[in-house]
């Protein structure tokens, strides 16, 4: 489990300790100074090994589940790969070619792994509506909502639902050709002419709506998760799943 000091990283660690079917081998956190999980407060009583170098890690490990941060969880991935570990990732904020030479890697390694932006089942449903919705609605706008320390913006979420939507729909310019904007930025970030706007706010957890507009009407699809607990059921269906493949896919609705 890599990242169990954050939020995300303690509550999967604390799902992998319930769940009678999984066995947590190992911790990793490079802010962490502990060499044992139960020297955490939070898990007293655990004798997990836990390690804050990459390069130290022994471990017997079949899944890799990360919650880190976008600047570490290339290197992570790229770890588990080259150990025969399955990757279980939920930290977003990697590019495109970093995700291609995962799953370049993951090939030639024949390990299954996963990149999930959201492990959320609501989220997932939300997609996937999204992209039925687009079909006949291709004016359409995305605002993701997340707690202020959320560090990437979009959110994985909101940019893997705009992707979701270009495969059905053709790239176009919404709004007035002639509007600017009065403070810049004001209208959000443009992916293929549709607009992403990110909010970032204390009390939220993860919200994401996506609004379409038609003449005289509009639709808007929206999912809340109120509680990281929610993305657990994803996570665990992963993890149960993930050693099966020999791969490496983004989106949990793959294994579903």
């Amino acid at each position: 489990m890599a990242g169990y000091k954050g939020r995300m990283g303690s509550t999967a660690a604390q799902m992998v300790i319930d769940n009678p079917d999984f066995e947590l081998v190992g911790v990793f956190d490079a802010r962490s100074q502990e060499q044992n999980l139960g020297e955490d407060d939070r898990f007293k009583g655990q004798d997990v090994p836990a390690f804050h170098d990459l390069n130290l890690i022994k471990t017997d490990a079949t899944v890799w589940i990360d919650f880190t941060i976008p600047t570490a969880v290339y290197e992570n991935a790229k770890f588990a790969l080259n150990h025969g570990i399955s990757p279980v990732i939920g930290t977003t904020g990697m590019t495109d070619e970093q995700v291609k030479d995962l799953q370049a890697l993951a090939k030639e390694k024949k390990v299954g792994g996963l990149i999930a932006p959201n492990f959320g089942i609501s989220a997932v449903l939300l997609m996937q509506f999204a992209q039925q919705a687009a079909k006949y609605f291709p004016d359409v706008e995305i605002i993701e909502m997340h707690h202020d320390d959320k560090i990437d913006s979009p959110s994985g979420t909101a940019i893997s639902t705009a992707k979701k939507i270009a495969e059905v729909r053709q790239p176009k310019q919404q709004g007035n050709p002639d509007a600017t904007e009065t403070i810049p930025g004001a209208r959000g970030a443009e992916y293929e002419g549709m607009r992403i706007h990110a909010v970032r706010l204390p009390g939220l957890v993860a919200h994401e709506e996506v609004m379409f507009g038609g003449p005289g009407e509009g639709l808007t699809i929206r999912q809340d998760s109120f509680d990281r607990i929610s993305f657990m059921t994803g996570v665990k269906v992963a993890v149960e799943k993930v050693n099966q493949y020999h791969e490496l896919f983004v989106g949990l609705e793959n294994l579903l």
